[in-house]
């Protein structure tokens, strides 16, 4: 048995243990399904923990982490489904032979890439609150200035901002025209 980067050879049999190498092959609906998560029972991931991380004490780590690993064995449990799919004729020795090399060179890569798929889907959770806050915000002033009492409080404040704004400009120009530094340059030339 050899492996190069991505590949385990067994009795001569390539098979890929990176699942993205399968996406050529994969429909749309089974691409979709390798790259999101939650598409996996809880209780089946659950019950693979010590499969895939044996070495963990899940009562020490922290939500964020468990979420992480969490992620990391659904990515497993699905890889070796598309392994079971594409090489139907393994034996069970053999799918054990390629189960224990994926976890071998892929563990850290999965959680990397679940690492990744987690920020980015955070990232557009908080993105979509985000304008839902801003269009909630926009729909609750247009209400609010939609209502008739609103209205009628809004048109003398505007009148009266108006008045002041005009007032304040004649009063500007009166004295604008009056202006002394005008008149005394003119004497002083003479």
């Amino acid at each position: 048995m050899s492996l190069q980067q991505d590949i385990v050879k067994i009795n001569g049999k390539k098979i890929f243990i990176n699942p993205f190498l399968y996406s050529r092959k994969l429909n749309e609906k089974t691409n979709r399904w390798l790259r999101d998560t939650g598409q996996i029972s809880k209780s089946r991931i659950d019950s693979n923990r010590s499969r895939f991380y044996p070495e963990l004490n899940w009562g020490f780590l922290s939500l964020n982490e468990k979420l992480l690993k969490d992620s990391t064995i659904e990515l497993f449990l699905k890889t070796i489904q598309i392994i079971k799919t594409f090489n139907p004729n393994l034996n069970s020795e053999e799918l054990l032979d390629v189960e224990k090399n994926l976890i071998y060179y892929k563990k850290l890569a999965f959680e990397k890439w679940s690492r990744k798929h987690l920020i980015k889907k955070d990232r557009l959770l908080i993105k979509e609150k985000r304008k839902i806050e801003k269009a909630n915000f926009i729909n609750n002033w247009q209400k609010w200035l939609s209502l008739k009492e609103t209205q009628k409080l809004l048109m003398p404040i505007f009148v009266i901002i108006l008045m002041s704004t005009l007032l304040g400009w004649l009063a500007g120009v009166s004295q604008n025209s009056c202006n002394p530094y005008f008149e005394g340059s003119n004497s002083n030339q003479l």
